[in-house]
């Protein structure tokens, strides 16, 4: 990708970003509906109580346990610097999503889900950072990792203080849109071929699971709820990213070491 193209991509990024904290600041305020602690798997399980929710958090840590295992799996080298970091901030993000859910579901209240929510915010600065890193520049990338790791927190707290959800649902909706639209570009020379699409598929599915919490769990005759699938469906949105990690792993044998690369090794504002 050439510099042009790189910096055309961060003047489109930085206007839409700017158009998202617009409509967090001064967009009408949104409420969490009534009722949203008061999900359908209650039942006890060995002593744990809401045992479907809080065991279906383990989805997430074992997701970002192989994301780990993959990214220290490549040589330097194999890819920059920034989508490395992005990677490892990601996974640990959702390995920390992982242990809020399993708290939050275990004492369902609003303390509980502002920390799920915070620890959430680690995982969407990672995987938007790494989306950026992938197919626009690597400062492009540190910007809007660091920047959703300042406003997730943020977020966060103005729901719990104000009861305002909108900067928070502002985060989530305009991360999605900023990965769908980059899915449809191409990405920079040697970036690991994540398949976004995959990526955007199982995050829309884990939010439509979550808003049919008690119909799934209806449907399924209390089988298991919406909910609880939810962390299913945000475990599979890794794995695109685990799947991409993976194929740039080496194949030529023990021996084997990176030659000289340009990746990483670039201006930030080049490709």
């Amino acid at each position: 990708m050439q510099p042009t193209n790189a910096r055309t991509r961060e003047t489109a990024l930085t206007i839409g970003t700017l158009a998202v904290l617009a409509i967090a600041l001064w967009g009408p305020a949104m409420v969490q509906p009534p009722g949203a602690h008061d999900l359908a798997g209650q039942r006890a399980l060995g002593g744990v109580p809401f045992a479907l929710d809080v065991g279906s958090s383990l989805a997430l840590a074992a997701a970002a346990l192989a994301g780990w295992r993959a990214a220290a799996s490549l040589p330097p080298r194999t890819i920059s610097n920034m989508q490395r970091a992005m990677a490892r901030l990601l996974f640990s993000g959702l390995l920390l999503t992982a242990a809020g859910c399993a708290w939050y579901h275990a004492h369902p209240d609003a303390a509980g889900l502002a920390l799920a929510r915070t620890m959430l915010g680690v995982a969407w600065a990672g995987l938007l950072g790494l989306a950026v890193a992938t197919h626009v520049s690597e400062r492009a990338a540190a910007a809007i990792g660091l920047l959703a790791l300042l406003l997730g927190p943020l977020a966060v707290r103005t729901w719990l203080t104000t009861g305002n959800l909108l900067p928070w649902s502002a985060l989530q909706a305009g991360g999605i849109m900023l990965v769908s639209w980059l899915g449809l570009l191409r990405q920079r020379h040697g970036a690991p071929h994540v398949r976004w699409p995959l990526v955007v598929f199982a995050l829309l599915a884990a939010k439509l699971l979550d808003l049919s919490d008690r119909e799934v769990f209806g449907l399924s005759r209390g089988l298991v709820s919406g909910h609880a699938l939810t962390h299913l469906a945000m475990a599979l949105a890794a794995a695109p990213v685990v799947a991409a990690l993976g194929g740039k792993r080496p194949r030529g044998g023990p021996g084997w070491r990176p030659g000289p690369s340009r990746i990483g090794s670039q201006p930030f504002g080049d490709a």
